[in-house]
């Protein structure tokens, strides 16, 4: 979320659209959090993202969700790091409508912080506890969590001594097969651009994408979203990174 050299950040937007047309009406609302706080000694790191999204009718939901997942970095060294993780999070429109689960697992980190490009590649064990509408079955799995995240971020000058412009890219993929079969497995990503346009106003595009390759009816199934819109991101004074 943020370089090494930052304790504390934290960024979050909402949107809220009610329309109606004779008595046919379409609600949504989407609320995103993230934020992370490190230690004096920038060894621990704890890092929380939570989010809901909702787009109602009269006749049904189109998208009913939530999740929340909460990080635990310990920096052994610059590139290496011990992490765990616990999430929790519903969709009541996939086969799968709750998962929770716990993990542990290294990360490995590429690029200096200051850099244009940076990259992270992680390798956990999770254990995950699934609960499906389709047969009301509850389902427990040991499933291998890996995932690259990159970055990268373009600077653009102004005229006239104004301060520059970033424009952020990250992308991250996740693929989770199980132990016992990794022809099972689950595929999730994330893109997110952003730019600020005033202040700690940001201007952002997010896209999420999730794939099931087995479900409990035995098909496949995705899900994708695409938002568009604003995003408030505290940033404080840099500090010296000891």
């Amino acid at each position: 979320m943020q370089t090494d050299s930052i304790r504390f950040g934290l960024i979050g937007d909402m949107l809220f659209n009610y329309s109606d047309t004779d008595g046919a009406y379409i609600f949504r609302f989407d609320a995103n959090v993230t934020t992370q706080i490190k230690t004096k000694d920038y060894k621990n790191i704890f890092f929380l993202v939570a989010n809901y999204n909702l787009i109602r009718s009269k006749e049904q939901d189109f998208q009913n969700s939530w999740l929340m997942h909460f990080r635990y970095n310990f920096k052994v060294t610059e590139a290496f790091r011990l992490e765990a993780f616990v999430q929790s999070q519903q969709n009541e429109l996939l086969s799968i409508n709750s998962r929770n689960l716990v993990g542990a697992g290294v990360r490995f980190k590429m690029g200096r912080d200051g850099s244009a490009f940076r990259a992270y590649f992680g390798n956990s064990y999770m254990y995950s506890k699934e609960e499906s509408n389709f047969d009301g079955e509850v389902i427990y799995n040991s499933r291998n969590n890996s995932y690259l995240s990159l970055n990268i971020n373009f600077k653009f000058p102004k005229a006239n001594n104004a301060p520059e412009t970033n424009l952020n890219l990250t992308n991250t993929i996740y693929f989770q097969p199980l132990y016992t079969d990794i022809t099972d497995f689950r595929i999730y990503e994330q893109f997110k651009a952003s730019m600020p346009i005033f202040g700690n106003l940001n201007v952002s595009a997010l896209y999420t994408y999730y794939f099931n390759n087995l479900t409990p009816a035995g098909n496949t199934e995705y899900s994708s979203l695409i938002s568009l819109g604003f995003s408030y991101e505290f940033k404080p004074q840099v500090a010296k990174n000891p």
